[in-house]
């Protein structure tokens, strides 16, 4: 009883410790080290963005020595791949630290050894990508082939998503363990939701990748069955997105009614959408294929149900977010239908970057509807329609609240302030790139249901009538590539000074206290074996019949292709 005693205290003076400190100051290293990657990243993926939309809109030509397929790649692995990642993992480990009394030593040797797998397996994946024999696109699709060093590299990266995984689960479970009875900290347990997905998509891209690409690419086997890899890698590649945009939620969940001086919206409903989230999520991937020859009717049918179904948790978000937002109005005197809202802080752009964020994921949320649905995908598939709705779902909902984010995680991890001017660099790259995201993403909308094709460098198909129609639309592209790039530029600047020129000082983690009144949550909702039992089982329906059948029909195998 002793030692049980002796370790109680322990742990609930390093709870008290860790609240005073804000972060340890190991842990800080960990989080500093991954948000430095992910802004480095949307710096030369931002890049590589605004080079593309020039080349697009017609105005700059590319040199003979840069394919625009290069950064159509290179764009897409650098902002979906290492800036998402690295943010995300920087943003939970340091939720783990703060609300589990700090990451256990192990645990931090294992997120140094995740940190060192990922960077090892980018750069295997860089070079390829830099020689121009790996432009395969952020969906490397076979029969096009890369380097098998490419596909080498993203193993590496899966291997450190696997570490970093179990580290955050050892964690978890150590302070269950020292916890009995109580509720995971609402950060860690929406933490515990993203890591699992993590494990779930990029186990199921790494049987893609070891055991069908990389014999492939080798020379080992003859031909690919194109079908299992497209299927695979979007059970991967659209739960990819979904992890981004959870932990966007998380913040505004728990981080955002802090600062706008509320509490959270009921803690029961919130850890249930996590669970929908996590137990749904997987399965949606299958829209993407929706309109592909060799798949059912009925399967397709089962998968359009089941893509909608992540729907009901995005509502849920939506109401409870708005009410957190009227309630804290009204409480600061807000009176009115909607005299609340000029209660809200506006001017402080932890609150405005991730609200926008949130107002975009309408349109974002609309736009994947169309696509989950047969008839509407049938017009919309493969045109600058999808390109313009991953903008507004990632560059825009997912994006807009990481920037929001940084703006007071970057100078707690530093111990720096956020300062007034650094405020206001952060309100005018927040409307700038609003702006600028809506004039792109709307004309990409637009020109896609005029059929022009995504995956394309610029072309006037021979100066055909129609297609010249599109032009206006594709310089208005440019004009938005610009304006995020200025944007873009603005947030990177404001990120360095908040790491190394602001003032010392501390930073508060801000997490959200539920309403005192508030009747407690069930403890079943912490059954995180049950979660991942029933999220294995919907996997399996949705993927187990069709991916059968593509085995047991496969087509003839295809060899590799370069079509760059």
């Amino acid at each position: 009883m002793g030692a049980v005693a002796e370790k109680r205290n322990s742990t609930a003076f390093r709870d008290s410790a860790n609240k005073a400190l804000g972060l340890n100051p190991q842990d800080a290293n960990i989080s500093k080290a991954y948000l430095l990657v992910g802004f480095i990243a949307l710096l030369l993926g931002g890049l590589m963005g605004v080079i593309q939309g020039l080349n697009r809109a017609g105005v700059l030509e590319l040199p003979t020595w840069l394919n625009y397929y290069q950064i159509l790649t290179a764009h897409g692995l650098l902002l979906v791949v290492v800036m998402s990642s690295f943010i995300t993992i920087g943003y939970f480990y340091a939720g783990f630290s703060h609300t589990l009394g700090g990451l256990l030593p192990k645990v931090r040797k294992m997120a140094w050894i995740g940190f060192g797998l990922k960077i090892f397996g980018f750069v295997l994946v860089v070079i390829p990508v830099l020689m121009n024999e790996a432009s395969v696109m952020y969906t490397f699709y076979p029969p096009m082939a890369a380097h098998p060093m490419f596909y080498f590299g993203l193993v590496f990266i899966v291997l450190g998503v696997w570490m970093l995984a179990a580290g955050a689960f050892v964690n978890v479970a150590n302070w269950r363990k020292n916890n009995k009875g109580q509720h995971l900290p609402i950060l860690a347990f929406f933490g515990t939701g993203v890591f699992v997905l993590l494990v779930g998509a990029t186990a199921i891209v790494a049987v893609e990748v070891i055991f069908m690409i990389i014999p492939w690419t080798l020379g080992w086997v003859d031909g690919i069955n194109v079908m299992v890899s497209r299927t695979l890698f979007w059970a991967f590649g659209h739960t990819a997105v979904n992890i981004w945009y959870l932990t966007a939620v998380s913040a505004w969940y728990v981080i955002i009614p802090k600062i706008i001086g509320g509490t959270r919206f009921n803690d029961y409903l919130t850890r249930v959408v996590v669970i929908a989230l996590v137990i749904m999520n997987i399965t949606g991937g299958f829209h993407h294929q929706i309109i592909d020859p060799g798949i059912s009717l009925s399967i397709k049918y089962m998968h359009v149900f089941m893509s909608l179904a992540i729907g009901f948790p995005s509502l849920m978000t939506a109401y409870a977010m708005f009410r957190v937002f009227e309630r804290t109005g009204r409480r600061k005197g807000g009176k009115g239908a909607l005299g609340w809202l000029r209660k809200l802080p506006w001017g402080d752009v932890r609150f405005l970057a991730p609200f926008i964020a949130m107002a975009a994921f309408i349109p974002a949320g609309a736009g994947g509807i169309v696509q989950s649905t047969n008839q509407l995908n049938q017009v919309a598939h493969n045109t600058m329609w999808v390109v313009g709705h991953f903008h507004l779902t990632l560059g825009m909902t997912v994006v807009m609240t990481f920037f929001g984010i940084s703006y007071w995680l970057v100078p707690l991890v530093f111990k720096r302030v956020l300062t007034p001017a650094m405020n206001k660099v952060g309100v005018i790259q927040t409307i700038l790139w609003t702006i600028g995201m809506t004039i792109m993403a709307f004309s990409m909308h637009a020109v896609g249901l005029f059929g022009s094709p995504r995956r394309t460098s610029f072309t006037t198909y021979g100066d055909f009538s129609s297609t010249l129609g599109w032009d206006p639309y594709m310089a208005a592209i440019g004009v938005g590539a610009v304006m995020l790039a200025i944007a873009g530029v603005l947030q990177i600047y404001a990120v360095f000074n908040m790491m190394f020129f602001a003032p010392k000082g501390k930073t508060e983690f801000p997490i959200a206290d539920v309403e005192p009144d508030e009747a407690p949550t069930p403890y079943f909702t912490e059954r995180w074996g049950v979660w991942v039992v029933l999220m294995l089982i919907v996997v399996a329906m949705a993927y187990v019949p069709p991916l059968i059948d593509m085995i047991v029909n496969a087509p003839p195998g295809s060899p590799p292709f370069k079509t760059w």
